[in-house]
Formats: structure tokens, C-alpha cells, sequence
């Protein structure tokens, strides 16, 4: 039985995985978005579905507003003496930690900080004896240099930091540049590195080992994209699937797409792991586009794409792109959005607006339909669905001068105020959005059946994929108007273009 990358088409940047008897566990980057650090279940490396969420928001005050690209980055998943640990980076404040006994419960303890400091990313733990070690990367937009692999020693549990600074303990900037994204495994007597260099879209996969954990640290190149369509391939995890079998998952930048998951075979050859396809033993690995399950367990495990707002709680897909208020939404007999007033700038821009429900992108052509009831109650109360990244186009319907009107609007990331493409008078007391999305990029709006000619350009985020959503929101603050939505459908669409 064969499986076919990407295992996961959706955006899951930065993943790490780590087994636990017979059941892999992956966590992933975040950004600003909440609920954060999300985590995923598989019983074979390629089926996997959602547990839940590292934390509920973000716990810096500021993340009431939307920051986009900041907040939780590339994050690793460790488990010691019965704790499962979350190390994660927030660039402009340091390295924050949580843990939990069960993660399939789910019961993260609040983050706390382990290091202060602005630019540190990408943080591992290796536990080696009785002490306690983080590697790290440095984000050269706020520390002012990258390239480089620094150590910190901390106490085992976690909650101390005993070093005055970190140690460098790899250069690349003559071999391998932007070295970022490392990762501490063990074999055979040897520490290894698992780390990215080069850059997201056309970098290659580095393996640094030694015998200490200082170092010095011997590189080697282990995959490269070579003849492969995949391009990066970029930061992930090595694993240990049992009896010295191993396997490698790694994101590939796919633009508007995000950053979806690949796994690769693993060899180990003169105590190097080569990943991927393997020509010369002396060279790197390419990324495979098909392999024989590497875990031979059928699975039913899937992510959740559609809502049909029958539970007491929102699916695993929702996230807003800031820390979410209780008093945006509430479920009864559907999701009823309010028309929150947040801040002038959040009226003028959509993507400066905290409560938009935003869903990954999560097949390569596919259609969503979105149905609400309307209860505009005054001027400046909206409620649309958006596609949203650093250009976006939406569709909604904004009460204005009394009446409900119907519009099309543009917005980005540089601009402070959306420009109003279309609009007309909308009587009915229903509607059913739609957004209709064809690989490679291109995105149609329409409503109650009717599909606008007119397509868009769907551009990534700020280190993420673009994202698709509904809303609601309004310009005065209280309102009383809303919007409640019976259902958020999304339903893959085969084109010859969409297969790979």
C-alpha cells in the first residue's frame, strides 16, 4: 500500500513529531492566529486528524489587536519523565514552554517563559543525563543576524534558564545560510541536528552531528529538491518509528497554499540519515511523490473541513487572527456572529478586524458555501466571507442608510481602507455566500447560486497560507445586529489542474 505527498494539503507550518507507543503526535506553527499551536494525532505517519490546540490565545495583552506573522512560530514536541512539552518562540518576547500529562486531553498548562530576548526561534530540548539543553535559531529581523545555531542550558523541568547568554555552536554562513529551524535527536552515541538552510522556497534539509553537545558539529546535506517538483524542503522532524526504522516529515512552501506536509523514507548510512529517495549514497535525498507506507495501519483519521454548527463548541478548523472575546459569537441551533465594534481601523480594513472565523485552505480546487440568516440592525453592521491574505477580496452584506447592501470589496495588507468593487440593494433576509477556488490560485465570489465571473489572485499570508472565513462586524459600539449561519460547507472540486 502506497501513500502520496503531501500527506497533509493544508497549511501546517513547521511541523514537529514525536511517537508515543503506536501513536505520532504533531504540533505545527500558529502565528497569530487562536487558538494556537495546533496538535495532530496519527496511528501511520499519513492520516491524521485534530486533537486540539496547545493554548487558547496568546498570552501577550497585545494580541487583542491582529499582528500579522507575529506570535507563536516554529514550536518542537518533546516528551520527559511523563510530561509532554510544547517549546515555542514568540520573536519579540523569547521562548515560552507548556506541558501537559495527556495531549490528547489536552491539559497545556498556561505558557510560561523559560528565555527572555527578541529574534530567539525555533527552540529543542534534549534531555542528556541529568541536564537539560534548547538549541535555538535567530530571526535576523529582530536579533540583526541569522545563520547561526546557538545553545542554551536550562533546568530539566524546564522552568529555568542557566546560561547568562547562549553558546554559538554552528556557523553556516559559509555552508549553510540561513540555517534555521534545528531539532536534537540521538543515535548510536551521536547528537544530530535536524535543520533547514538556504531559505523556505529553495533551501535543502542540513544534519549537523557530534559527540557533544557543544560540539564541534560535522555537516552534511542529507535532502535537496534535485529533479523533484518539491520544492524546499523545508523544517521538520526526524522519527523514530521503532526497531531503528525511521522516517522524516518536512513542510513545502505552496504560496497562497501555505506550508503542507511531506514524509519521507529515512536510511541510515555511514551514521548520516539520507531522506528521500536515495541515488548516490554519497548524495543528498530527493523528496518522494509516492512510497509504500512506512507505518502499515489503515486509518479513518481525517481534518475536519466543513461546520455544520450542530455542537457546544466551534470545529477544530476555526481560528481568528486574534486572542478570541466571548462576546463575538455564540452556538445556539447555528453560529451566531455578532456585529462587533472593535476599533476604526478594524472598519475601514478587514484584515486588521480581530473576529473574522478563518478555515485553512484544504484542498487544491474546492467550494465554499456559507448560509446566514441577516439581522442587521444598523448603518455600518456587516457580515460577509472573505479570502484573506496579503491581498484579499470579499463578499458581504453592510447595512447602510437603513437598507441592506450587497458589495464586493478589495483590501491589503498595506493599504488602511478597503475599496468597494460592487454594490446593490439585497431585500432577502438570507443568503448564501460562496467562494469558489481552482488550482492553482484563482478565486471566484458568488451568492445564492449565482458565481461571479470576475476571478482573484489568492496570495499567501504573512508566513502562512491564505485563509477562507466568514464574519460579522459593525462600526458603533453596542450593536444589536447579527449574523447567524446554519452552515459552512467546503467540497473538493476535481479539475485535471488539481492533480498532482
Amino acid at each position: 500500500m502506497d501513500y502520496t505527498n503531501p500527506i497533509l494539503f493544508q497549511d501546517f507550518s513547521d511541523p514537529d513529531v514525536i511517537r508515543r507507543g503506536d501513536t505520532f503526535y504533531m504540533i505545527a506553527s500558529s502565528f497569530n492566529h487562536t487558538p494556537g499551536v495546533p496538535v495532530l494525532k496519527s496511528k501511520n505517519l499519513v492520516n491524521w486528524k485534530a486533537v486540539g490546540y496547545v493554548f487558547d490565545t496568546l498570552p501577550m495583552e497585545r494580541f487583542k489587536d491582529v499582528y500579522h506573522g507575529e506570535g507563536a512560530w516554529a514550536p518542537s514536541l518533546r516528551f520527559h519523565n511523563g510530561l509532554y512539552y510544547a517549546c515555542i518562540p514568540f520573536p519579540d518576547e523569547g521562548i515560552y514552554v507548556s506541558s501537559c500529562t495527556d495531549i490528547e486531553k489536552g491539559d497545556w498548562s498556561k505558557p510560561w517563559c523559560l528565555i527572555e530576548g527578541k529574534g530567539l526561534e525555533d527552540p529543542c530540548p534534549i534531555w542528556l543525563e541529568d541536564k537539560c539543553y534548547v538549541v535555538i535559531a535567530f530571526a535576523k529581523s529582530r536579533a540583526g543576524f541569522n545563520s547561526c545555531l546557538g545553545l542554551y542550558e536550562v533546568t530539566p523541568d524546564l522552568k529555568t534558564n542557566l546560561s547568562d547568554t547562549y553558546t554559538i555552536i554552528y556557523d553556516g554562513h559559509n555552508m549553510n545560510p540561513t540555517i534555521e529551524g534545528p531539532k536534537f535527536n540521538t543515535r548510536n552515541g551521536w547528537i544530530y541536528i535536524m535543520a533547514p538552510a538556504g531559505s523556505v522556497k529553495t533551501g535543502w534539509q542540513v544534519c549537523l552531528r557530534s559527540k557533544n553537545i557543544y560540539g564541534p558539529y560535522e555537516p552534511k546535506i542529507v535532502l535537496m529538491q534535485n529533479d523533484s517538483p518539491t520544492n524546499g524542503p523545508h523544517q521538520g522532524a526526524l522519527i523514530d518509528l521503532k526497531n531503528d526504522e525511521w522516517a522524516f516529515i518536512h513542510f513545502q512552501d505552496l504560496k497562497c497554499y501555505g506550508r503542507i506536509v511531506h514524509l519521507e523514507p529515512v536510511k541510515w548510512i555511514n551514521d548520516w540519515p539520507i531522506c528521500g529517495r536515495v541515488g548516490d549514497e554519497l548524495l543528498a535525498g530527493s523528496p518522494v511523490l509516492k512510497h509504500e507506507f512506512l507505518v502499515n495501519k489503515k486509518s479513518n483519521f481525517k481534518l475536519e473541513t466543513s461546520d455544520l454548527f450542530h455542537k457546544d463548541k466551534l470545529g477544530f478548523m476555526w481560528q481568528t487572527p486574534a486572542n478570541k472575546q466571548p462576546n463575538w459569537y455564540k452556538l445556539e441551533n447555528g453560529l451566531i456572529l455578532n456585529c462587533y465594534y472593535h476599533s476604526l481601523k478594524a472598519s475601514l480594513a478587514l484584515n486588521q478586524t480581530p473576529n473574522l472565523f478563518l478555515t485553512k485552505l484544504a484542498y487544491p480546487s474546492f467550494k465554499t458555501t456559507a448560509f446566514c440568516e441577516l439581522k442587521l440592525a444598523q448603518d455600518g453592521d456587516e457580515v460577509g466571507l472573505c479570502y484573506m491574505g496579503s491581498t484579499y477580496y470579499y463578499i458581504c452584506v453592510k447595512r447602510l442608510q437603513g437598507k441592506n447592501h450587497l458589495q464586493v470589496r478589495f483590501g491589503a495588507f498595506n493599504q488602511t481602507e478597503d475599496v468597494v468593487l460592487f454594490d446593490c440593494l439585497y431585500e432577502n433576509r438570507e443568503i448564501e455566500f460562496t467562494l469558489k477556488f481552482t488550482y492553482p490560485g484563482m478565486y471566484q465570489l458568488g451568492f445564492n447560486k449565482t458565481i461571479f465571473k470576475q476571478q482573484y489572485q489568492a496570495l499567501p499570508g504573512r508566513w502562512i497560507g491564505g485563509k477562507v472565513g466568514i464574519y460579522a462586524r459593525g462600526t458603533s459600539n453596542p450593536s444589536n445586529g447579527y449574523a447567524k449561519f446554519k452552515y459552512y460547507k467546503v467540497k473538493a472540486v476535481k479539475t485535471n489542474e488539481s492533480k498532482r
